[in-house]
């Protein structure tokens, strides 16, 4: 059905949340495509410059309770790094600081021939870290390896992560992850980088305004290639749950969409997609339709994994 009829032949709950979804959406598509225009009109240099920072995104808040509670979500973000969450995933053991295993999502692998695997890996990676960086890494030594879990997008990809500690026992915490080909190549043409690794690195660095410092890439065994980067290093994401206001949500859309132009801009030629997307909000609207199918398609998708899951056909652990 159209958005209209879609809508009239729903609660009127459902109804004013997908509004408020196809708002946001909008919103997100609008500070894009602005935030382009203005970009388009930058020297490359002083795009390369510009950033969102913690200080802007809290200064940009539009009522003090708004900005009030940015300031936690950055002194949040200040707690989410290795050193934080080294003392909840490892402990002594047989004299030794080691990872625990907490499977399944963290538990060490132990096959024939996997410490010369990893010898060559960590030379691999150090070699990829621009020369300055590598006199920082030499101050660490490898302690212990496990594999790790990790989020929806890498499931069925190796992960791994790597326990570092320096001669003072400072704690370092490396994630290594798979790279795989890019969906896109296909459509796209095959990445002129050998190693899939370096191409997510690559991009990353290119993207970022400010990459973490231990960004790097490596060979594992035979046509498994990794990136590397620490396990936790400041991030920082607003909270959109059920209570979250519009308003909020709104807010948050934008930055994301002031985001994705910059990085666009960086890597990109931001007169050449601003003039694509031109000055109107057609682009806008036409994103925020797509939006809302596509969350549709979503919704049909879950139902069909839980039906299956329901069935037998197909097993799955549910989280407690």
């Amino acid at each position: 059905p159209t958005p209209s009829r879609r809508a009239a032949m729903m609660p009127a709950a459902t109804a004013s949340a997908d509004k408020q979804a196809q708002a946001a959406a909008i919103e997100c598509v609008r500070a894009y495509r602005e935030r382009l225009l203005e970009c388009s009109k930058m020297s490359p240099l002083d795009v390369w410059y510009d950033r969102l920072d913690a200080r802007a995104i809290i200064d940009m808040a539009p009522n003090a309770r708004l900005r009030k509670k940015r300031e936690q979500l950055v002194a949040q973000a200040q707690e989410r790094i290795g050193d934080y969450l080294y003392p909840k995933i490892s402990g002594e053991v047989g004299g030794r600081r080691r990872l625990i295993d907490q499977p399944p999502i963290l538990f060490h692998l132990d096959t024939k021939g996997f410490e010369k695997t990893v010898a060559n890996a960590m030379a691999g990676y150090r070699s990829s870290l621009p020369e300055e960086r590598r006199v920082l890494f030499d101050r660490y030594r490898l302690e212990d390896l496990a594999i790790k879990a990790v989020g929806i997008g890498s499931v069925g990809t190796r992960c791994f992560v790597g326990l570092f500690f320096s001669a003072e026992n400072h704690p370092l915490l490396l994630q290594f992850k798979e790279a795989c080909a890019s969906v896109l190549e296909p459509y796209a043409g095959k990445s002129p980088y050998e190693n899939q690794g370096q191409r997510v690195v690559t991009g990353q660095r290119l993207l970022q305004s400010a990459s973490d410092i231990f960004l790097g890439w490596t060979h594992g065994r035979p046509g498994h290639d990794y990136f590397v980067r620490q396990l936790r290093d400041m991030k920082m994401s607003a909270p959109i749950e059920a209570d979250t206001s519009a308003q909020q949500v709104l807010l948050y859309a934008e930055l994301c969409g002031r985001t994705l132009a910059h990085a666009h801009a960086k890597s990109g030629d931001a007169a050449l997609i601003s003039g694509y997307l031109g000055k109107s909000g057609a682009f806008d609207q036409a994103i925020g339709e797509f939006a809302m199918a596509y969350a549709d398609q979503n919704a049909k998708d879950h139902s069909a994994l839980v039906a299956a899951v329901k069935s037998g056909r197909v097993k799955a652990l549910l989280e407690e």
